[in-house]
């Protein structure tokens, strides 16, 4: 029967499970982040729901739980030109951690819109020896590769599949710490002269 495949090059079910298993399964992590998600106001009936401290803990510990699956796998395969990939995966998890044990408030990561409208890189663009930080696999490993470059750096690129999550539970690029949502500027105060109309109005 491998034989047969072998021959027709036709890809068994262990090959397609051996591509998808480069990155953990995050489906326990996005059920536990709807919990605590209040960004998306469909999504939320009540506009000023705080999300519980025990789901906020959950979603930060099953990050960095399958940061921790990542980071196996990757050391396991990668030399050591990629060591680089492993020390930013650990600083991750340990700020996942640290999250995980004393959980903020409210979660400061970023709204879907941020992340849809994320610069794609076309694959044309890209070369060989280009790893996503974070899996350290090449980009150009998946037929179809979907990266994003985030806009602190034009080489902060990363495989959308591994910095989406990051990114929900944290706004900055783990790449430089930078803060990626720009701050709302608050109202310019009203001139001197207004104010004196106003108070002739009033008067």
């Amino acid at each position: 029967m491998a034989g047969y495949e072998v021959e027709h090059s036709i890809s068994t079910k262990e090959d397609k499970l051996e591509l998808s298993s480069r990155r953990p399964d995050l489906s326990t992590f996005f059920s536990t982040l709807e919990l605590v998600d209040t960004s998306d106001a469909q999504a939320h009936h009540n506009a000023h729901a705080v999300p519980q401290p025990e789901n906020m803990t959950a979603a930060f510990r099953l990050l960095a739980n399958a940061f921790e699956m990542m980071q196996g796998r990757t050391s396991d395969e990668q030399d050591d030109n990629h060591a680089g990939g492993n020390d930013l995966l650990a600083n991750m998890i340990e700020v996942l951690r640290q999250n995980a044990d004393d959980p903020p408030s409210e979660l400061k990561g970023v709204p879907n819109t941020f992340l849809d409208e994320l610069e794609r890189v076309p694959k044309k663009s890209l070369k060989k020896s280009d790893t996503c930080p974070i899996c350290v696999n090449p980009f150009l490993e998946d037929d179809y590769p979907l990266v994003v470059q985030l806009p602190c750096h034009k080489d902060h690129r990363f495989d959308l599949d591994c910095i989406a999550p990051w990114l929900k539970l944290n706004s900055t690029c783990p790449l430089d710490r930078k803060e990626l949502l720009k701050k709302k500027q608050p109202p310019p105060p009203p001139a001197d002269d207004e104010e004196e109309d106003y108070d002739d109005m009033y008067a």
